[in-house]
Order: structure tokens, then sequence, then C-alpha cells
């Protein structure tokens, strides 16, 4: 055992029921670069600790006491004052009397990972400040080649606006390091500029989409929102949205349904924006989109298989 405890760089230790350090593993005792650990034997564990960590081993020593595990993170420094990240569980020690007799903590250094953490984030920001300043660029670049009439005018005013929208997708996903991002979230955050969310009744289970789905649906959403203000529910005071979402059987199903607007009329011609919609939005969920022209409000509904919400 002792060999076993010595040959782990997980930081061991045997904490009596006041919070007093009782034991630490030599392998523990290496990590923690502790040289003499009577030096520090019968401190009181939480000592070790400070801010947020000291907090967090207190509440630790409380729920071991009363016979329940504890996990936390925190940074606390090895005995030779270096600065270490720590991942720490800490539960009881049951007695013959089936009452904690003692407290064990389990201490992983995890420095590495969290400064790993801080340097993708680093670049998640950085690349966050180039991709402004590109959507910056080329919106510049258009108000300068894109002269002319209130046509032309109009071409320019939704070409930037889309161009926004896919900026703040962007951000939405800079803040998950680009893995994944919260559709809720996604689709509180991209109908917020048009209409307050008190006019939409947003419904779903937790779901996550890679930065492929989650760039389309926010550029869906932003094309769906825009023809509501201009043509349907958002143009009158009384208009609501729907806006819902569930996986049943391994299929995606996601619905916007508006209601309380004007009457609706099938258009004569189809514009970029719904050809986008029904065509590329299916695409990138491989499955199928379509929008129905209700007398009562325009009904946008897309099913996919659920594999292809975090497809890259």
């Amino acid at each position: 055992m002792r060999s076993l405890l010595a040959a782990s760089d997980d930081c061991i230790k045997v904490i009596d029921l006041d919070g007093k350090l009782s034991f630490m593993s030599e392998g523990g005792q290496r990590v923690m670069e502790v040289s003499d650990f009577n030096a520090i034997k019968g401190c009181p564990w939480p000592d070790f600790w400070a801010n947020q960590g000291n907090a967090d081993a207190r509440f630790a020593i409380e729920e071991a006491r009363a016979g329940r595990s504890y996990r936390f993170q925190g940074a606390a420094d090895t005995a030779a004052g270096n600065p270490r990240y720590w991942d720490v569980q800490v539960g009881p020690i049951i007695g013959p009397d089936g009452q904690p007799e003692a407290i064990l903590s389990v201490s992983r250094d995890i420095t590495m990972i969290k400064e790993a953490e801080q340097r993708q984030r680093l670049l998640s920001l950085e690349l966050k400040h180039r991709m402004k300043n590109t959507v910056a660029m080329i919106q510049a670049i258009a108000n300068q080649t894109i002269r002319g009439g209130p046509e032309v005018d109009a071409i320019k005013e939704a070409f930037t606006a889309r161009l926004n929208t896919m900026a703040s997708a962007q951000d939405i996903l800079t803040q998950t390091v680009w893995a994944r991002a919260s559709l809720g979230y996604l689709v509180e955050e991209s109908l917020k500029g048009h209409s307050d969310l008190s006019r939409f009744r947003i419904e779903g289970p937790a779901v996550e989409l890679s930065s492929k789905t989650g760039l389309a649906m926010a550029l869906a959403l932003h094309e769906l929102a825009t023809n509501a203000t201009k043509y349907g529910a958002l143009r009158k005071d009384s208009g609501r949205i729907d806006v819902n979402w569930s996986i049943t059987g391994g299929e995606f199903s996601f619905e916007w349904r508006e209601s309380g607007g004007p009457r609706v009329e099938p258009p004569t011609r189809r514009g970029f924006g719904s050809r986008m919609i029904e065509r590329a939005l299916a695409g990138y969920f491989s499955g199928t989109a379509g929008m129905n022209y209700e007398p009562s409000g325009v009904v946008f509904s897309l099913r996919g298989p659920i594999e292809a919400l975090t497809a890259d």
C-alpha cells in the first residue's frame, strides 16, 4: 500500500473531523513539494486554500462530516510557494459504527489543463477580434462598392444585416471555443435585435449545435425575424411568434409559427432569404425544411437526424 501511495501523483490526505491534516501520501508530498510533513501536520486543511477555494474546502469538510462527498476545483500553492490548480474529491471515512471517523481528500494537479484552457480562451478572443475586423472591412467594401437608388440601398442594407447576424453568431460560438452552441441561447440572442422577447414563446430541450449548424440557424432566424417585422406577425402589436423544438425517436424537429399579424398571402416569388432557409438549412441539417404560408401566419418547420446537429 505504501508503494502504491508513493507511486501515485495524486495528493492523498487524511483529515480529522476538526479539519486538521493528519496524513499525506508520499506521492502527495512530492507533488505538493513538502520536504517535511511534520511541519504541516495538524494544520487546518482549509488554510491551504485562499478565497473561494477556502470556502469550498470548509464546505467539503462539513459535507464529509455529514457523510456526503463533495468535489471542487481551486488554486493552492505548494509548500514551496509554486502556484498550482487542483481538482479535489472529498469524502467521509466511515468507522465501525457506520459514522464518519475521518475525512479522505484526493487532490489532482490540473495546472497544465487550466493553462491550456486559458491559452484557448486567449486564442478565442483573438479570433473574435480578427473576425470583427474582417466583417467591418467587408462592410466598408460593400458601402463603397454597392451604390445606387433605393433598390440597391435595400440590397446593401440586407447584406449588411446578414453580415452582422453572422458576426453575432460567431460571438456566441467564440464563448464556447467554436465547439458547441446552445440552441436556446442562440435563438434568444438572434432575436433580441428584432423585437422584445416577450413577443416570442421559446420552448425546447437543451440542444447543442456545431459551429456549422449554429451559423446556419442564426442566419435563418435573422431572415425569419426580418420577414416577420416587414410583413408578418411583428408588423402588428398583437403579433406573436412561437419558436419550439423537440427530439423524438432520434429526430430533431424545429418550428417557427407566427400568429396575430396581418392575413398572409403566399408570395408570388421567393427571395434569397426564403431560398436560403429552405434549401441551405435543410442541407446543413441533413433533413427537410419548408415554409408554409397559412392565412393566420407563416409557419417554418425543419426536421433532421440528431446526429446532424453537432456534425462539423
